[in-house]
């Protein structure tokens, strides 16, 4: 069995060159059955279309075999009912196993009880999202090459995101200065430069990570409408008029909220690339954990 997935800090930076390495090699070729006779099980507590889709689509590529559990309704909780889905999961001899939850630690947890699968985290709460860090990653580097001493404004519900948590641990690692932009109630304790005021950041970054305003996941309501989050930290054709800043977003995108419909569709998005990236990276992922 390879190793586990759980967190970005699972990778070392050598690692991540390697991962980047089959990606690179996927897009050109596409997969070549290298996973072939390997079963792939996705378990999502928590609904997501595209990343599932992602994996799915990734292990498809690479000849294995994919299941798909539907188990975001179910009625597991904490405690006893976790063990017993990792004993079954285990019971039943995957490979790998997508995992996501809405409670922070679940796929760390489960990969203590599993004996012959790789635990691959597909988020977990506010805590991780380490196969998106990657794919963000991937793209800079792919539009940019080098990504050393560049700039980048996370923007927006950063407190809540796995997603801002892992893009922050591996940006860093590889040389990105980060800068956080959001209301107070939206930033986290971290030594990074923060500010309140995105126009303030526009002329000193290469690139924006937007996030979607996580108003699940507010115990309190933090801002008395979406539309008043978009007066102030909206992404818009106005904003980004002369500016060659890219833009990245995890999805799925709130149109007209985070991002201006001009903006999700214009020359400056890399979304769609992201999507595309996503799959190379995931295959990356899957033989990397599971071949070395």
């Amino acid at each position: 069995m390879g190793k586990h997935l759980t967190s970005i800090g699972d990778l070392e930076n050598w690692e991540v060159e390697k991962i980047f390495e089959y990606a690179e090699e996927f897009l050109e070729r596409g997969g070549n059955g290298e996973l072939k006779g390997r079963v792939v099980i996705n378990v999502f507590f928590e609904n997501s279309t595209r990343t599932r889709s992602s994996f799915e689509m990734a292990a498809k590529k690479l000849g294995a075999e994919v299941i798909n559990l539907d188990v975001e309704r179910s009625s597991t909780s904490k405690g006893e009912t976790l063990f017993d889905t990792a004993a079954n999961l285990d019971a039943m001899g995957p490979d790998a196993i997508v995992v996501r939850h809405r409670w922070a630690g679940v796929p760390e947890l489960l990969s203590k009880y599993l004996r012959h699968s790789v635990i691959i985290n597909g988020g977990d709460g506010a805590h991780q999202h380490p196969t998106q860090a990657l794919l963000d990653l991937f793209t800079l580097r792919r539009k940019w090459g080098d990504v050393k001493g560049k700039k980048i404004a996370i923007v927006g519900d950063i407190r809540n995101s796995r997603v801002a948590n892992s893009d922050i641990e591996l940006l860093t690692r590889f040389g990105v200065e980060v800068t956080l932009v959001g209301p107070p109630q939206f930033l986290p304790q971290l030594p990074l430069p923060k500010s309140y005021k995105l126009e303030e950041v526009l002329d000193k970054v290469d690139g924006v990570i937007a996030l979607r305003t996580q108003t699940e996941r507010h115990h309190s309501p933090t801002f008395a409408s979406l539309h008043d989050f978009a007066v102030l930290y909206q992404i818009n054709g106005e904003k980004l008029k002369g500016r060659s800043i890219v833009i990245l977003h995890p999805g799925p995108v709130n149109r007209n909220v985070e991002l201006s419909d001009e903006v999700v569709e214009g020359e400056n998005s890399l979304i769609l690339e992201q999507v595309k990236n996503g799959v190379a990276v995931r295959m990356g992922i899957l033989k990397y954990l599971l071949e070395g």
